[in-house]
């Protein structure tokens, strides 16, 4: 049987939900699941409630040196127990992915990121994640070693799996003198939108075929004229032309609203995950062979910065 052990992250008494929702992917596998959970001053109770979603038992480090959220310390602190695993898993986030590179360069082995479906087939991993622009999912095996998966943000809901209590292990982890060399000195939190796109029965999204951050008052324009509100691709958050909060697909919102309008989006498989569910759905793409085309109600070829002021106008004047 395979040993998978499954990093949860937290933040104070909070646990990540991309980690409760790796840890429960990893109790679906049939596999023996172990939870590690690093930091100081936790509770045993609070740790052993990991067993709700999965976990068959938690290690617990607990020492000051991890307190603070510097990933250096954890890599140190996991390491004995991730040589015993024959896979480790990590839920996105900042810290998560950091523990994760630090581990695998550790280790000597390999990792797999952005993963969005994990398996087993006998004892052997088998992590599935996006490429070519999320056009296409490639599955990767491990070929020796132990296995380093990073899931992509939101891919595995944080869904209780119905299990008890997990007995607590503690450990006594052994932090290096230059792990523990880095301070945190502050923490800034994001700001968030104020509007959850997961309402609205009228979406405008727009991706990278509006061309730049400055053309997004075109979509406000039609947003506004239909009474909606604005929507973004992965690949414009990434990009830094919109917030997280407007993002839809596999790792953002998943979102049905009465209508959805695509400007300039191509329609990769992980935005349709995220919108596929939309009453009526208007497609506008200069590129004819655009994916988005093929579960579109409504399409038009065309360039988005000509057709959407236009549309827009049009609604205005009625």
């Amino acid at each position: 049987m395979a040993k998978l052990l499954v990093y949860v992250d937290h933040d104070g008494d909070a646990f990540s939900a991309n980690g409760l929702g790796m840890l429960a992917r990893a109790a679906s596998l049939g596999g023996e699941v172990t939870a590690f959970v690093a930091g100081s001053g936790i509770d045993d109770g609070w740790a052993g409630g990991l067993g709700e979603y999965g976990a068959a038992r938690v290690i617990v480090a607990d020492d000051a040196a991890l307190d603070g959220g510097l990933p250096q310390p954890v890599v140190d602190a996991i390491e004995p127990a991730a040589r015993e695993a024959d896979a480790v898993l990590f839920g996105a986030g900042v810290v998560s992915a950091d523990v994760a590179a630090g581990l695998a360069a550790r280790l000597g082995g390999g990792i797999n990121c952005e993963t969005t479906g994990i398996e087993l087939r006998g004892d052997e991993l088998v992590a599935v994640r996006p490429a070519l622009g999320d056009s296409v999912m490639v599955e990767s095996g491990f070929r020796g070693g132990t296995a380093v998966v990073l899931g992509r943000a939101n891919a595995f809901p944080p869904d209780p799996v119905g299990g008890s209590a997990a007995p607590v292990e503690r450990i006594a982890p052994t932090v290096q003198d230059w792990s523990a060399a880095a301070t945190v000195v502050g923490r800034e939190e994001a700001e968030s939108g104020g509007v959850d796109i997961g309402e609205a029965d009228v979406l405008v999204a727009f991706g990278r075929g509006l061309g730049g951050p400055e053309n997004i008052g075109v979509v406000e324009a039609l947003a506004k004229a239909l009474g909606g509100e604005v929507a973004a691709t992965r690949a414009v958050v990434d990009a830094g032309w919109a917030p997280y909060s407007m993002q839809v697909g596999q790792t953002g919102k998943t979102v049905a609203p009465k209508l959805y309008v695509a400007c300039g989006i191509s329609g990769a498989i992980q935005h349709k995950v995220g919108m596929a569910g939309s009453g009526v759905i208007v497609a506008i793409n200069k590129d004819a062979n655009a994916p988005i085309f093929e579960f579109a109600d409504l399409g038009v070829v065309g360039d988005a910065l000509t057709v959407v002021p236009k549309l827009a106008e049009a609604l205005g004047s009625r």
